[in-house]
């Protein structure tokens, strides 16, 4: 269910920025997709726990839906970007030995605005506004998944 849900999420997102006009800000354009993408990077460690590295060929087949439902350079950015996020997160998921909670933060420390910045140069949308939107959005997301397993790591630990 999180990996169709990742999938579903990565072309609606990719879709958003093609198909609904930024609002103009002083810093430059921003878009709706700089705010609400943030809950992609929450369904991709739900995705990830139930395929781990495999996560990719989920990545891979948003990618492939992209190009044909969206836009072949939105594709390539985004293929792009998740690919250099899912390889910093590979990193230190497999170095680190430390709860989930924990590696979860850690990676998108340097997964979300590699990630973002990556996105936003290739699809040619950065702009300060979308830039820290985004990473703020992303941020946002990755803070509640780490709260909700450590709330759940805390539960289990009393129960144990």
């Amino acid at each position: 269910m999180w990996v169709a849900l990742y999938t579903a999420a990565i072309v609606a997102v990719n879709w958003m920025f093609t198909a609904i006009a930024p609002w103009q800000t002083p810093l430059g354009d921003l878009y709706l997709a700089n705010i609400v993408v943030g809950f992609v990077f929450v369904l991709r460690d739900y995705a990830q726990r139930d395929l781990g590295h495999s996560v990719l060929l989920a990545t891979a087949a948003a990618g492939v839906l992209t190009w044909f439902m969206v836009d072949p350079a939105i594709a390539v950015a985004s293929i792009t970007a998740f690919t250099l996020s899912e390889t910093a997160d590979w990193a230190v998921y497999s170095w680190l030995r430390r709860p989930l909670s924990q590696r979860i933060l850690m990676s998108s420390v340097i997964a979300v605005p590699l990630d973002t910045f990556a996105f936003q140069y290739l699809a040619g949308y950065l702009t300060p506004a979308a830039f820290m939107t985004e990473v703020a959005s992303k941020a946002l997301g990755v803070v509640i998944v780490w709260y909700l397993l450590r709330a759940r790591d805390r539960r289990r630990a009393i129960t144990a």
